[in-house]
């Protein structure tokens, strides 16, 4: 039903397959191989011919299906590879769609594994090219007859900074690019880069969508506005069928198949039990997150605050017009950056933990731990200051938090 809320879409997904034995829940498949009662049908799944087959788990299970389902409708597209991790995902879309010789532009502002592994592309033969992407100029003018893929965060970690992409996408459908959209701070709760143009939307599963810090996973979903046809790069095995499932099929042979980087039953059963609470836990977190950046923009200790939904944000009209609330990321710097550690400690409530998107509110220094190997050079290209203070908000009470805070800066 297409009139219906993303809440009730979540929770009633698996269903609509039908659920064995009359389960309320999907069950979690453990079998790692999958029989047949004619050969003609396991062959048919190996060549791509038999529909809704398993052969081996390392390229899914009825569970993991489930949950690429499920992401599949809540991001409105055409079909989804889920994977192990986040770095998984974003690992198979670069080292399976493209070359040695490519060319790819990539958003400056990106989550510190993510600018890791540019560095392995690097040694591969791929050039890439880091711009400002909140300046659609700056990713057009980065633009080589190479060129493959354009690739930004929603909103980016650990800075906030905001991608132009209504430009970008437009930008990348006149010159016939892909255009990749990390959505692992928004989630499909707040936005779908497919209203902005966007082929392929990669997240961590383990963040927003699961909500609970207890799965890693990671997502690939193409939204079906890319023309694979017109992609150099798809192998002769994989450009027979439907064309919008062409380039899915190559990331899921090559990065799940080849590579292993397979997402477990259970996991995927509690990421997609997670996803039932989505939008509740989506909108509780972004409104004490904002309620947490006023007060923190307001207080005398405090230098700066990187927050999209507060109106001095760069890219704050943007982020309105993109982002139906803010999310639960935010950041920030005291005007004293040799207290940052001392005023961390003295903290009750948020965890000192690595990690995002949990149910508890959670807090690092950023430039001597997620980003200290990227450099100093790096990090300043990023506008990641040595005093960085990242949160993650959780579903605590605001009271609570606005209490602890205040006692700790006090």
């Amino acid at each position: 039903m297409a009139s219906e809320g993303i809440s009730t879409g979540i929770v009633h997904s698996d269903r609509r397959f039908g659920v064995e034995h009359g389960g309320v829940h999907k069950p979690i498949h453990t079998s790692t191989q999958y029989g047949f009662d004619r050969v003609e049908d396991l062959i048919g799944v190996f060549q791509g011919t038999l529909k809704g087959g398993y052969n081996y788990a390392r390229q899914g299970t009825p569970t993991t299906a489930a949950l690429e389902s499920q992401i599949t409708r809540l991001e409105q597209g055409v079909g989804t590879v889920c994977f192990g991790t986040g770095m998984a995902a974003i690992s198979a879309v670069f080292l399976t769609l493209l070359r040695a010789g490519d060319h790819l532009v990539a958003s400056r502002f990106v989550f510190g594994n993510t600018n890791s592994i540019f560095g392995t592309l690097r040694a591969l033969g791929i050039t890439i090219t880091t711009v400002d992407a909140t300046d659609a100029a700056a990713v057009a003018a980065a633009v080589q007859p190479n060129t493959r893929m354009v690739f930004v965060e929603t909103i980016a970690n650990p800075g906030t900074q905001v991608a132009d992409m209504p430009a970008i996408g437009q930008l990348c459908a006149e010159r016939g690019l892909l255009f990749v959209v990390d959505n692992t701070i928004t989630s499909p709760a707040l936005f779908r880069p497919r209203n902005v143009g966007a082929g392929l939307v990669v997240q961590s599963l383990t963040k927003t969508i699961a909500g609970h810090g207890q799965a890693l996973g990671g997502a690939v979903t193409d939204t079906g506005l890319y023309d694979w046809q017109a992609y150099p790069n798809i192998f002769d095995a994989y450009r027979k069928g439907d064309t919008k499932q062409w380039g899915l099929s190559q990331v899921r042979k090559k990065g799940l198949r080849d590579m292993g980087g397979n997402l477990s039953s259970e996991h995927a059963h509690q990421i997609s039990l997670g996803a039932e609470t989505l939008a509740l836990r989506v909108a509780h977190c972004s409104a004490t997150a904002l309620t947490l950046a006023r007060y923190l923009q307001a207080h005398e200790a405090v230098v700066a605050v990187h927050y999209p939904m507060l109106e001095s944000h760069p890219q704050h009209a943007l982020a309105r017009s993109l982002f139906s609330a803010g999310s639960w990321l935010l950041s920030f710097e005291l005007k004293d950056t040799a207290a940052c550690l001392q005023f961390i400690d003295r903290l009750r409530l948020p965890i000192k933990a690595t990690g995002l998107g949990d149910t508890r509110t959670l807090i690092i220094p950023v430039a001597p731990t997620i980003f200290w190997e990227a450099g100093a050079e790096v990090r300043a290209s990023m506008g990641i200051a040595d005093g960085l203070i990242r949160l993650s908000v959780g579903l605590e009470d605001s009271a609570d938090l606005l209490t602890d805070f205040e006692q700790a800066l006090g």
